[in-house]
Formats: C-alpha cells, structure tokens, sequence
C-alpha cells in the first residue's frame, strides 16, 4: 500500500471512531436531557400541589381567625379543652367500634 492510501485508512478510521463516539456522547446527553425534564415536570406537579394546599390551609386559618364558634368546636374535640369550671369525661369506646367523645360537664 502506499503511503497515501495508509494516510486515507487512518484517517477514515479516525474520523469513523470520532463520529461514533460523538454520537454516543450525544444519545447520552439526549437521555439525560429527557430525564431531567421529566423531573422538572414532577417537581412542577408537585410545586402545584403544594400550592394548593397552602391555598387551603390559609383559607382554613382565616375561616378560624373569622369564625370563633369553629375555633372553639375544635379546641374541645382535637384538644379537648374545656371552658373555667368545666370538666371533660371521656366515655368508653362504644360497642359498635367508635372511641368515645369527650364530654364537657360544668359544675
């Protein structure tokens, strides 16, 4: 062979191999590129939920800072507060499986 068709062989396998690795390169980078939008779309999923349970907790907060009857409501069933002079009794779970409920008792 002569030195001309060796330097073309080189060169066509250099530039063979060089294009097959950026093709590689580039599918890798496609992947990742997909993978990360993919999440960028959950996260945005997420990012709203999260607002629109913001959303709902602040109108919960404002209907308790409007609304003392709630407030109170909830006070004596979550807390199980009671009002001066009042006493809770908490009865024994019912028979048909629910917990008993506090009772406020004044004295």
């Amino acid at each position: 062979m002569s030195d001309n068709r060796r330097f073309r062989a080189l060169l066509a396998i250099a530039l063979t191999t060089a294009l097959a690795t950026l093709g590689i390169a580039a599918l890798k980078s496609y992947r990742d590129f997909a993978a990360l939008r993919a999440q960028e779309e959950r996260l945005e999923a997420r990012i709203a939920q999260e607002k629109a349970a913001i959303r709902d907790l602040e109108g919960r907060v404002e209907l308790l800072d409007k609304d003392p009857v709630t407030l109170e409501r909830l006070a004596r069933e979550v807390l199980w507060m009671a009002k001066p002079k009042e006493v809770i009794i908490v009865l024994p779970p019912d028979p048909g499986g629910r917990e008993g409920a506090p009772a406020a008792v004044a004295r």
